[in-house]
């Protein structure tokens, strides 16, 4: 055992060497910050974030490193000018405040890829953020993603002008390419949001395709600055499961949430429904409907619940379920409620037939169906009348509230398709018209209070029936 006066001869070479071991230690967590930090930094592999140098390769770059680290990127402050960036697992995206990702306007920077637009697979430019075959992302932060919209938009409505007349309305949305600012596909376990602004899209703003687990929480979208968008949907819930959405602020060209699963032949061949559905504590400001069950209804929906939405007076329809007689699909187990709907044009509105010149495709006689894309083809494929019609049920609609409405209700389906157990109670809604019910089922109507400037009450027209007949009133029946 050694002596005192050992123990303290011994004691400061041990705490200088104890000394070395923290500083060396605390030198390497130091490198280890730094090296992450830089591995993390787009502007490490050469982004310049000034908004006009195309950093694609350095953003891309930066997104791979950082993921096989198991590290986040953060941006910092700038313009980033970008084409496709593709997220993959684990990826965690954090775009501060004074930081925009803006979009090339040029289409050959976004990559063409597999995927489904508007109810077909087919092959279409990426996103201009693409969460694909990836689980355990994360995009985050109070800064801009900015599809820069008009070029595209004009795009579309050029070569739709040119369409219109020759009968091709129906193809205008699939041979104008536009990206999506953002695609969520195939993927799982996926949140987005913390104020981050998505603006300007060139077509739909967020799609999510065949995924799952999908989280958006504190999301602005803005896709009518400096035009107005065509087909600039909010979010698109795409034949996926398991998501939801809450405190989003959206002001759109279209649909601002809207659930989706596959058109025609298509989607019935696909066969993916959605389902599991929450839609929540979310605004409106403008678009055509706050919340949108289809067109695109083939592969069917269940468990679907939608409340605490509020519509503005830039919105055309509350609740809005659409479809068409070649979609084919079915849906059951849908909820609406607790909704203030102040100037929106039609507060409930269900068609089985909409929008005909865009829903029925039909190549006109006078082009060679062998020199079409094959998209086209696929379109035109014809769909047996037992497969086309859609079968909605057990629809629940209750506490909404709705002023400044030009028509209260439209509902319309088919005699041999009819819309069966509707439920539709404690409803409130100030309306220049009342509108019509028809093709209806077993539906109950209780404690409702329609009131109109011309004195007009609902009609309940039994399958069949035209709206000139005489129906049942609209309330407590």
């Amino acid at each position: 055992m050694p002596t005192q006066s050992a123990a303290l001869r011994t004691a400061p070479k041990t705490a200088l060497r104890n000394t070395f071991q923290t500083i060396f230690l605390a030198l390497a967590v130091t490198a280890t910050a730094q090296a992450q930090t830089d591995v993390n930094n787009p502007r490490t592999y050469g982004a310049k974030g000034d908004g006009t140098t195309l950093d694609t390769a350095a953003l891309q770059r930066a997104l791979d490193t950082a993921a096989a680290n198991h590290a986040p990127v953060h941006l910092t402050p700038g313009t980033y000018l970008t084409g496709s960036l593709f997220l993959p697992t684990g990826t965690v995206l954090d775009i501060p405040e004074g930081t925009a990702l803006i979009g090339s306007e040029h289409l050959e920077d976004y990559k063409q890829i597999p995927t489904r637009i508007a109810g077909i697979e087919m092959t279409w430019p990426a996103a201009l953020i693409n969460v694909r075959d990836a689980q355990n992302v994360t995009i985050t932060g109070k800064g801009i993603i900015d599809g820069d919209g008009p070029i595209w938009w004009k795009s579309y409505w050029d070569l739709r002008k040119g369409y219109e007349p020759r009968g091709l309305r129906w193809a205008s949305d699939y041979d104008a390419q536009r990206p999506r600012l953002m695609l969520i596909q195939n993927s799982s376990q996926i949140k987005l949001g913390g104020g981050i602004t998505l603006k300007r899209s060139g077509f739909w703003t967020v799609q999510i395709l065949y995924s799952n687990n999908v989280a958006i929480d504190g999301l602005t979208i803005r896709n009518n600055e400096g035009g107005k968008g065509p087909s600039t949907d909010g979010i698109d819930i795409d034949s996926s499961h398991d998501i939801t959405v809450a405190h989003a602020d959206i002001d759109v060209n279209d649909d601002a949430l809207c659930l989706k699963a596959g058109r025609d032949s298509d989607g019935l061949r696909v066969n993916r429904p959605t389902y599991n559905i929450v839609l929540r504590d979310s605004i409106i400001r403008h678009g055509a409907a706050a919340v949108t069950i289809g067109s695109e209804t083939s592969g069917g929906f269940r468990n679907i619940e939608a409340y605490n939405l509020t519509a503005l007076s830039g919105v055309g329809s509350g609740v809005l379920i659409k479809s068409a007689h070649t979609r084919g699909g079915w849906a059951d187990d849908i909820r609406f409620h607790d909704m203030t709907f102040e100037g929106v044009a039609i507060p409930i509105h269900v068609t089985m037939n909409w929008n005909p010149s865009y829903s029925y495709a039909t190549i006109p006689a006078n082009i060679d169906p062998k020199t079409v894309p094959p998209y086209w083809t696929v379109l035109t494929t014809h769909v047996p009348d037992d497969k086309g019609l859609p079968h909605f049920k057990n629809v629940h609609i209750w506490n909404i509230h709705a002023t400044g409405a030009k028509t209260a209700i439209q509902v319309a389906a088919y005699p041999n398709a009819t819309l069966d157990n509707f439920k539709i109670d404690h409803v409130d809604i100030q309306a220049q018209t009342a509108g019509t019910i028809a093709d209806a089922k077993d539906w109950k109507l209780e404690n409702n209070k329609i009131q109109t400037t011309d004195g007009s009450t609902v009609k309940l027209l039994a399958p069949g029936a035209t709206p000139t007949k005489e129906g049942t009133a609209f309330g407590d029946k």
